[in-house]
């Protein structure tokens, strides 16, 4: 596969910044718990469904004990629009009880603290060290999986062999807000069906490297 060298890195970044200077995470939160909460709820799930179910549900349960009183049976009533709730519930209680056991109901800073809890993957870790803490990870969800390999952004067929690809390439300067100005060109422009490269403005950039 052919990829972008250092400078068409920067010049595409350096476009998306202009585009987009404050990319924000299209979910809706309103501390670490909630987002952490959210994401959880995101898998195989868009945001605009978790955001519905959620806006409801953090009324009543914003934080770890609130969410344990209010137990699995009613979580599951605000979130049955959203697929895989009462596999769903099952993790966010649980972890909701180890947090409030193991970190004083606080969300824990590090990826292999957060990785400990019930339903928290590594791109669920990242997202919430990135977007709560500014931290400069990079969580793989499938647009980036699949956009980055075909931009020549990144090497690499898994989540963590694309990560580590783009954490070593893309300058420290932009890594803040890269994962969610990838994930919205993916999104909205380099879209999975009929992708939409003729108004792209990184089209005279991109490899189109197409995997077989």
């Amino acid at each position: 596969m052919e990829l972008l060298t250092k400078q068409e890195i920067c010049t595409i970044f350096d476009r998306f910044k202009k585009q987009n200077p404050d990319p924000k995470s299209e979910l809706q939160w309103k501390n670490a718990y909630t987002l952490l909460v959210s994401v959880v709820l995101s898998a195989q799930a868009t945001d605009k469904s978790v955001n519905a179910a959620t806006e409801p549900l953090y009324k009543v349960a914003d934080t770890p004990k609130k969410m344990v009183a209010l137990g699995q049976k009613k979580l599951e009533q605000y979130i049955r629009s959203i697929g895989l709730y009462h596999a769903k519930a099952k993790h966010i209680i649980a972890l909701s009880e180890l947090l409030i056991n193991n970190f004083n109901s606080e969300v824990p800073h590090t990826r292999e603290e957060l990785m400990t809890l019930p339903g928290v993957g590594r791109k669920t870790a990242n997202v919430v060290l990135n977007v709560v803490w500014g931290e400069p990870t990079m969580p793989v969800d499938t647009h980036l999986l699949r956009i980055c390999p075909k931009i020549g952004l990144a090497e690499g067929t898994t989540p963590v062999e694309v990560e580590e690809s783009l954490v070593a390439r893309i300058p420290k300067r932009y890594m803040n807000h890269a994962h969610h100005w990838l994930i919205l060109h993916g999104r909205y422009v380099c879209t999975a069906r009929n992708p939409h490269c003729d108004t792209c403005f990184i089209n005279d950039i991109c490899k189109r490297n197409e995997r077989e």
